[in-house]
């Protein structure tokens, strides 16, 4: 089995899914996408992850991200797991929830990790660009659960640095100053960072996020 290593292409796939059959890649459109495993349907930390994706539908969409979640349930069982999550989370889920019951999808991305457990997925995470490349991976015991605000920290990262010439320091947010990369001259700092930088050592210059006003 092949290892998805970053800048791969994700895998496509058809799938049933609570919200019908989908083709992956045409399902992500232009999009980022996020596709995250579960090891199964009524556990109690998917059951608080899942809440919480939905709790934060509106920064997804800011960012332009789809999600989807997959476990090796079948849609039916899905569907009644799905009352519980809106039940104890106070939510509604709004996003399809993969099916994958012969393991199709969870073999094409490694999600099962015979150490772990020979059956269940791991706690997979793929964040995919518009390119429908692979732009970071996690992957998370099934005893511990995901942390979105991080998610969300990366992905504004990687949308940022996609398109800019920088990069994000240790424990970076959006809003906070950025690392310009080495490949970038001192004579070309004025045209691409006009905000200004300051050089604390040859290698380090930082200057504040470009992508805003």
């Amino acid at each position: 089995m092949a290892v998805l290593r970053l800048g791969d292409e994700a895998p496509n796939f058809d799938a049933q899914t609570t919200e019908g059959e989908i083709n992956f890649h045409n399902w992500l459109g232009d999009n980022w996408g996020i596709l995250f495993s579960h090891p199964a349907d009524y556990t109690p930390v998917c059951t608080t992850e899942l809440g919480t994706v939905a709790k934060y539908t509106e920064e997804f969409n800011k960012r332009n991200v789809k999600v989807a979640a997959l476990s090796v349930d079948g849609v039916e069982s899905h569907h009644g797991w799905i009352k519980d999550i809106n039940e104890t989370q106070h939510t509604t889920v709004n996003f399809p929830i993969i099916a994958d019951e012969d393991r199709k999808v969870s073999e094409l991305y490694d999600m099962i990790h015979p150490n772990a457990d020979s059956q269940l997925t791991v706690r997979s995470v793929f964040v995919i660009g518009p390119d429908k490349k692979i732009k970071l991976t996690i992957t998370y015991p099934a005893s511990t659960g995901r942390n979105f605000d991080e998610l969300l920290r990366v992905i504004d990262s990687l949308q940022l640095t996609a398109y800019h010439k920088v990069a994000t320091p240790a424990n970076w947010n959006h809003g906070e100053d950025c690392v310009i990369v080495p490949s970038v001259t001192n004579e070309e700092i004025p045209n691409l960072f006009p905000k200004g930088h300051k050089e604390i050592k040859p290698y380090l210059r930082m200057t504040p996020q470009p992508n805003l006003n």
